[in-house]
């Protein structure tokens, strides 16, 4: 089977649900949204880049396809000079056009909507009808945050119409897929990176006794809506709790690492994880006492699972997604986003009932095992893409016309 990938070449996501199909011998290929280094997990893979050679070094378990330009000098002007010569085509949207036409893939699987998807919408309609299967698969805020933009809509509509299949993040963005207009069939509601090896994620679990971290998600920006500078700002409204604890930040933007830096200059023991690695995180996660991860928009939030995975408490935004796996109170808690006041009595809730957080790891060990163990979902998306390329077969339906 050949499978063709769009999304992003840097992302742990990325390379964590293509790593699902490593023992099945599939010819996979990943054509990247931009271009930029490839995850350092990534294997078995051709990436279709704009250039052969990356500047930001490659990862040698992948084969790169792409113009053989060696040096930096010059990338600019080439690629500038193609766009010149085909103003009405956006190169990245030819190239991948080409790719398909060339591949003939028996699936194309676009990850993520308002970069890759936008990138397929503008390939396709050069395609015209000749296009394989589409899985679409959503990240994050796809819907629930760009959904409410005027200059979004018509896009993912138009999106959404050519594609077969979907998989979402969480139970939320089905409904807002249909409402969009989604006519296809829903493959199912599997985390963006796919299922979790628990069972090697369990060695790094620490007892909550010996817990003395707090870990912080560290965005915050209106590009990506993260609130963390709220996060801190109620860490140390409760810091006659903190004198036992290290609070750990990581993805930190620069003005939260600002903030950090600040911070632990007055004192406080607050430093910033920089370049975190998954095995990284995982191990943070096992031994954290809390896991905070505060924004305005999030789907299912990959810090939600691991931290639940691995025994921290949950102190999370309240979503609406996020209620597919927290009941706030008991195996976590939901704060308005916003809400410092709010964010810091859940903190103190959480630094100080040892019965509540010791309950809430049961509850969510066993939540995660029957939800997104590795070795249900594994099989499950495997099948999903043999049933898919199945129906290469059967006509799809309509397709708009080529522009």
């Amino acid at each position: 089977m050949r499978i063709l990938f769009v999304g992003f070449p840097e992302s742990i996501h990325t390379a964590r649900w293509i790593a699902q199909l490593a023992d099945e011998d599939w010819d996979i290929h990943l054509f990247p949204v931009h271009d930029g280094p490839v995850h350092p997990d990534l294997k078995n893979v051709t990436v279709h880049s704009f250039y052969r050679t990356s500047p930001f070094g490659n990862n040698d378990r992948v084969t790169r396809k792409g113009l053989p330009w060696p040096v930096l000098r010059g990338r600019g002007k080439i690629k500038a000079a193609l766009e010149r010569t085909a103003p009405h085509l956006a190169v990245n949207s030819a190239r991948l056009a080409r790719a398909i036409r060339t591949l003939e893939p028996d699936v194309i699987h676009v990850m993520e909507m308002q970069h890759a998807g936008y990138l397929a919408l503008d390939s396709f309609t050069q395609l015209g009808a000749s296009i394989s299967p589409c899985i679409y698969s959503s990240w994050g805020s796809d819907f629930y945050r760009y959904g409410n933009e005027s200059n979004h809509q018509e896009r993912i509509r138009d999106f959404l119409k050519l594609c077969d299949y979907y998989i979402a993040d969480c139970h939320r963005d089905v409904l807002l897929a249909r409402d969009f207009g989604f006519a296809g069939e829903v493959l199912g509601v599997l985390p963006v990176g796919g299922g979790f090896d628990l069972q090697y994620m369990g060695q790094f679990r620490q007892p909550l006794a010996t817990r003395k971290t707090i870990a912080l998600k560290g965005y915050h920006s209106d590009r990506l809506l993260g609130r963390a500078l709220h996060a801190l700002e109620a860490l140390c409204a409760c810091e006659d709790l903190l004198s036992d604890y290290e609070v750990i930040v990581y993805s930190a933007d620069r003005e939260v690492s600002e903030a950090v830096r600040r911070i632990a200059a007055n004192g406080l023991r607050f430093r910033e994880l920089s370049a975190t690695s998954h095995d990284e995180m995982i191990k943070l996660m096992g031994r954290s006492r809390v896991a905070l991860s505060i924004g305005l928009t999030d789907g299912t939030p990959n810090s939600l699972l691991e931290a639940m995975i691995m025994g921290a408490f949950p102190i999370q935004s309240a979503t609406v997604s996020t209620a597919e796996w927290i009941d706030n109170g008991k195996n976590g808690f939901l704060v308005p986003p916003e809400d410092t006041d709010a964010i810091a009595a859940a903190i103190r809730k959480a630094l100080s009932d040892d019965e509540l957080l010791e309950e809430a790891a049961r509850t969510n060990n066993t939540i995660t095992t029957e939800r997104i163990d590795c070795s249900i979902i594994k099989p499950q998306v495997i099948q999903m893409y043999k049933s898919v390329a199945a129906s290469r077969h059967r006509s799809s339906g309509e397709r708009i016309p080529a522009a």
